[in-house]
């Protein structure tokens, strides 16, 4: 692997920027990496660790010279963000962003950016339940997806290093137009999410009248589903007030759904069921196939 950029900003130091920071640094791909995050806090931890080469005091002191900016914020940021770094952004830059919705942002960040940086919204689908500056590891894209969502008449160029740039840092690469994004994050991670969430507020409920026995006798599927409702608060607020119809839609799909395998139960239609997850299971082989998760348990993730 060789030097893509010579000079990258990150913009937001938790776990996608630190992440980043490191597998670059792992690959050799970036010649000067500045940070900056808005908690003096994280810009202390950031010093602390040796996240990035320079962590600066301001968006503008890191984005000066650079060929690459990466919005790493909350997607509710992004756009006031964009305002901030547009004025001190050099000619020719590329800015880019990791936010899990691409229409909003699209929508809140173009029109800020001057016509002459390249603006190439993406999308590393990875991450883990935890966030902050400490949370970040250089393996945690390695054959993972990340998604680019290239403007129309965006330089062929830009587009190229960019992807060179998530290839040398370990992820699949592939481009999607924005809408079609949404829609299929809504099914792939947003409407499971509020699933997820949903159900721990009801054992919430539950373990008030039962005086905690849910949390101590929670079998894997509960588990599962406190990993994913331990995720930030702050960013899937943001999705979901950014991806709002397409949640909605797989919202209503999910209820029909729902009801249809409620009305089985009742009725005691055994065969409907067995199909139901039948189909279902052939799925999760199609992720395994897929290299997306392993069949070990805990994700598949190697305990630190």
């Amino acid at each position: 692997m060789s030097q893509t950029y010579e000079k990258v900003a990150l913009i937001g130091l938790g776990l996608i920027a630190s992440s980043m920071f490191w597998a670059m640094k792992r690959g050799g791909l970036a010649g000067e990496v500045r940070g900056y995050a808005r908690s003096g806090e994280t810009r202390d931890i950031a010093r602390e660790i040796g996240l990035c080469d320079v962590v600066c005091d301001s968006a503008a002191e890191a984005v000066k010279d650079a060929d690459l900016v990466v919005l790493c914020v909350p997607v509710g940021a992004m756009g006031a963000v964009a305002q901030e770094i547009a004025p001190h952004l050099k000619a020719g830059a590329t800015v880019s962003d990791v936010g899990s919705v691409k229409k909003a942002v699209i929508d809140a960040v173009g029109p800020h950016l001057p016509e002459n940086v390249h603006f190439i919204p993406a999308h590393p689908l990875a991450g883990t339940e935890h966030s902050g500056p400490r949370a970040g590891f250089a393996e945690l894209f390695d054959n993972r997806y990340t998604l680019l969502v290239p403007a129309d008449g965006t330089p062929l160029d830009a587009v190229r290093t960019l992807r060179d740039l998530w290839e040398g840092i370990g992820a699949k690469v592939e481009e999607m137009d924005a809408e079609h994004h949404d829609l299929v994050l809504g099914v792939t991670s947003h409407a499971p999410h509020l699933i997820a969430y949903t159900m721990v507020g009801v054992a919430d409920d539950l373990r008030r009248v039962t005086d905690s026995e849910v949390i101590k006798y929670s079998a894997a599927g509960f588990r599962d589903f406190t990993r994913i409702a331990a995720s930030d608060p702050t960013m899937w607020r943001d999705v979901f007030l950014n991806n709002k119809d397409a949640t909605l839609e797989i919202l209503g799909r999910f209820t029909e759904e729902l009801f249809a395998l409620q009305r089985a139960i009742r009725t005691g239609d055994g065969d409907m069921l067995h199909a139901y997850f039948t189909r279902t299971r052939a799925i999760r082989r199609g992720i395994i196939e897929a290299g997306q998760d392993t069949d070990a348990p805990d994700f598949g993730r190697v305990k630190k």
